[in-house]
């Protein structure tokens, strides 16, 4: 019987005839209902009580049933009579079904088959202020659609929390429709930790914040009445919390996307007794769960993130925004006055970001480009989207389905995309689906691929093919879910198109995987590919390898390996895979500011197989470099960063040599070169014309050298072989190649810079070029007479007097005046102590010497 008390009163019924006018008018509009309003179950059915057969798109498959279940109850009816669900290997409709509730993921795998959606008359996007890539691309498609094939779909984008305006511009100024809800009144209560607890990091939660978790829901438990929703981030917080509330004296059920469907329907359809929930955020829209009064949030949440330089991708930890954080309070009011404990405090809640990170700015691209190809328009730049994707992302992900035969040379999608797409996998796993097929058989791909589709528990281990077997034993609900999915993914890939057709290209290209077939000879039984003889450790390993190559790992010993993109990965302690030589990573995250990736799943894999899936990174060449303060020359097999073979090379490429030489001096600059007092003085000498006259006097220094290498080091580097060969250039013979000899200018070097200054008496005397200014250096006495002083290229020398001792007694770059006024003291200090030398009264008017008073008076027979 249909409950016409439910259905009347659920709020949004008020927002019904505006929502109405604005499909008749416009053909699309923003439906924005607080939660509990009945947006999700009333807004459909009222639409198709008017003729229209409506497709409803929610984010999460538990949501999808949860929505369909809710409006066949309302309906007085079974799922699957006028109201059904469509999900990712489950579909529950009938011939008389005019709702149906699918996945986003469900839906664009229907757009890409028939763009024109025949039979359907409205999409409802709900919740679509969550921001999921799908959901964006969804949106895009259905707009495509209007436009160019059925101007008369209806289109409306639903949420309780959202940019109303920034969706009403993308449906093309569509109408804003609000419903005004019955909100009953949510207490806030502030309930921060007692002490700091350590921020999230990667998928890390410090587990002093989950102790404060559980010891808030067991004060609201005392505090509130009704049933409490506790909001975690992830399956294994939950998990913790859950350990920590066993005797709370209530029902404590864990909500989230690997629960069990029977788990799932127990709470969304209430119970007896008090329960605690912990849950997901799949539990923040589209669900009520009845009897809940007091909702306690963690104030985290998971967001995807990719590395696209180390081909990892891993969901990480961060602080829920705003918009979520209203959400779940929402859930607290839902059927009465309610309460939410924010385990934050009220400064640090108005610090969270509006709205969660959309999908397409920090998440992998490569499902959404092979979507945006299959679709037609490879480089997204014509769909209509919020956001637009990052163009490095996109990149990275059009080189990944360029790889694996997905598109062609212009971003097209090739006949194996399409078919990849059609499978509902990432592009990575169809890859090894189809590729898999051929090498492991269609049942054993399919089931591999299903384990790396969803993560199996961690109690399953870090052992991929030690986890197959755990699944195909099991009877839990992830062996349930993973027995489901495998037999799909073995319907799709053991079509007789897929038994027929040559594996595709191994990134891009591999002798194993190429028109002649697998590479290790199938069976004779009827089951084709199906009946390859492999074992059950090598067929996890082949086909992991297939859809990660770049993660194909060599051990390096101690429970480490490094992958062949060059990240370094770390296996937990007492793993058994510790021992294996290589492997194939499925799943490894890399915490912030660590050096190695945490390997958290993996397969054992031999070299033939890792050296197969990542054939596009083998390489054998000679390398040559600076290593260890010397040249190293040898050819080396290399899989990406992993060495396979190497052997010293006798006579290796000069023009390397060069280089590696020219790298040495770089790192450990050009005092590997011969450099005397002469060339260094040559040198500053240089470096001087060219700070106070420039061109066309060269640059001299390190970086301007190393720049020139090839115009002064030749022929002596090309000659070079070692470091030793390096320290038997003459830097100076070298130097002089620099001079501006075309100019003529060269030939004014002794007289611009002179090496050595003629001083009165007659010595000369070295000038230094290597400070600010030139210094000479010479003894007192011999400048007696010189009024003026001396300069170099128009700038007047630093003179350091000297006593007749060598040391230095005055510093002056003005002689007349240090005559004047300087030499008095100077004359008073020294004199006494050097009685037998000249220190006449007038330095200016007296005759220079070299010598002492009696032997310059023999000398000059005075």
């Amino acid at each position: 019987m249909i409950r016409d008390d439910a259905l009347g009163s659920l709020p949004v019924r008020s927002a019904l005839p505006a929502l109405e006018r604005a499909l008749e008018e416009h053909g699309c509009a923003v439906l924005c209902a607080p939660p509990g309003t009945g947006k999700t179950t009333l807004v459909p059915l009222a639409l198709a009580e008017r003729g229209a057969r409506v497709v409803v798109a929610e984010p999460r498959r538990i949501a999808a049933r949860a929505a369909a279940r809710r409006m066949a109850w309302l309906l007085g009816e079974k799922v699957g009579g006028k109201v059904g669900f469509t999900v990712r290997g489950e579909r529950v409709v009938g011939r008389g079904t005019v709702v149906e509730v699918v996945t986003t993921g469900v839906l664009l795998q229907r757009l890409q088959r028939d763009q024109e959606l025949p039979g359907v008359d409205v999409v409802i996007l709900d919740e679509c202020h969550e921001r999921h890539l799908d959901a964006d691309t969804v949106a895009a498609f259905l707009l495509d659609v209007r436009a160019a094939l059925r101007p008369e779909l209806r289109l409306v984008a639903a949420s309780a929390t959202t940019d109303a305006q920034g969706w009403a511009r993308l449906l093309g100024d569509a109408p804003v429709v609000e419903a005004q809800g019955v909100a009953h009144p949510v207490e806030v209560v502030w309930a921060p930790p007692a002490r700091p607890v350590r921020p999230p990091h990667g998928m890390r939660v410090d587990p002093a914040l989950l102790t404060h978790v559980a010891a808030v829901v067991r004060r609201a438990l005392a505090e509130r009445t009704g049933d409490v929703l506790c909001f975690l981030p992830g399956v294994g917080e939950i998990a913790r919390v859950a350990g920590q509330l066993g005797d709370v004296g209530a029902q404590v059920l864990q909500v989230h996307g690997r629960a069990p469907a029977a788990v799932q329907d127990a709470v969304l359809s209430g119970g007896s007794g008090r329960r605690v929930v912990l849950a997901t955020s799949v539990a923040e829209s589209s669900l009520t769960v009845p009897g809940v009064r007091v909702v306690v949030d963690a104030g985290l949440a998971r967001e995807p993130r990719t590395d696209h330089a180390r081909g990892l991708s891993a969901l990480t930890t961060v602080r829920a925004s705003q918009a979520a954080a209203r959400q779940r309070a929402g859930r607290a009011g839902r059927e009465a006055p309610g309460a939410v404990y924010r385990c934050w405090s009220e400064a640090e809640d108005a610090r969270l970001v509006r709205f969660p990170s959309p999908e397409i700015k920090v998440a992998d691209l490569t499902a959404f480009a092979l979507q945006a190809a299959c679709w037609g328009d490879p480089a997204a730049s014509s769909l209509a989207l919020l956001d637009p994707p990052p163009a490095g992302a996109l990149a990275a992900a059009r080189s990944v389905l360029s790889a694996i035969g997905a598109v062609d040379a212009a971003g097209r999608a090739t006949e194996r995309g399409v078919r990849m797409a059609r499978l509902g996998l990432h592009p990575r796993l169809a890859r090894a689906l189809l590729d898999g097929a051929h090498e492991v058989g269609a049942r054993r791909a399919a089931e591999v691929v299903a384990l790396l589709s969803e993560e199996p528990p961690r109690e399953y281990g870090d052992d991929l093919a030690a986890a197959w077997r755990t699944a195909r034993r099991g009877g839990d609900a992830y062996a349930t879910r993973w027995r489901q999915e495998a037999r799909r993914l073995a319907a799709g890939a053991d079509g007789p198109e897929i038994l027929m057709a040559p594996p595709g290209p191994a990134l891009p290209a591999s002798p194993a995987f190429d028109a002649r077939g697998p590479r290790r000879s199938p069976g004779t039984g009827k089951g084709g590919v199906g009946e390859i003889h492999l074992s059950d450790d090598a067929a996890a390993g082949i086909v992991t390898a297939l859809a990660f190559p770049e993660r194909v790992a060599r051990a390096r010993g101690e429970g480490t390996c490094l992958m062949v993109s060059g990240t370094g990965g770390e296996l937990v302690a007492g793993s058994a895979l510790r021992s294996a030589p290589w492997l194939a990573v499925a799943v490894a995250d890399r915490p912030a500011h660590a050096a190695s990736a945490r390997v958290r799943l993996a397969a054992v894999v031999d070299e033939e197989s890792a050296r197969s899936a990542a054939a596009h990174l083998l390489v054998t060449g000679e390398e040559v470099h600076w290593e260890n303060g010397d040249v190293v020359a040898r050819e080396v097999e290399r899989l990406g960063a992993v060495e396979l073979s190497v052997r010293a090379l006798k006579d290796p490429d000069p023009a390397l040599v060069r280089e590696a030489l020219v790298d040495g001096l770089r790192r450990e600059g050009l005092g590997l070169l011969r450099w005397t007092r002469e060339s260094k003085g040559l040198r500053e000498r240089l470096a001087f014309l060219h700070r106070e006259l420039g061109a066309p006097w060269p640059d001299v220094s390190d970086a301007a050298l190393l720049d020139r290498s090839d115009e002064w080091l030749e022929p002596e580097l090309s000659r070079a072989r070692r470091r030793a060969d390096l320290g038997r250039i003459q830097a100076a013979q070298a130097l002089q190649r620099l001079l501006p000899w075309a100019s003529g200018h060269a030939a004014r070097l002794d007289e611009l810079a002179p090496e050595r200054i003629e001083v009165p008496s007659g010595s000369r005397v070295r000038v230094e070029y290597g400070g600010a200014q030139p210094v000479l250096a010479v003894k007192l006495q011999e400048l007696f007479g010189l009024r003026e002083t001396p300069t170099v290229a128009g700038v007047p020398v630093l003179v350091h007097l000297l006593s007749p001792a060598g040391r230095p007694a005055a510093v002056t770059a003005d002689l007349a005046s240090f005559w004047k006024e300087g030499y008095r003291s100077v004359r008073a200090e020294l004199r006494g102590r050097y009685p037998r030398h000249p220190w006449p009264e007038d330095p200016s008017a007296a005759e220079p010497t070299r010598h002492t008073k009696a032997r310059h008076s023999r000398e000059t027979g005075s």
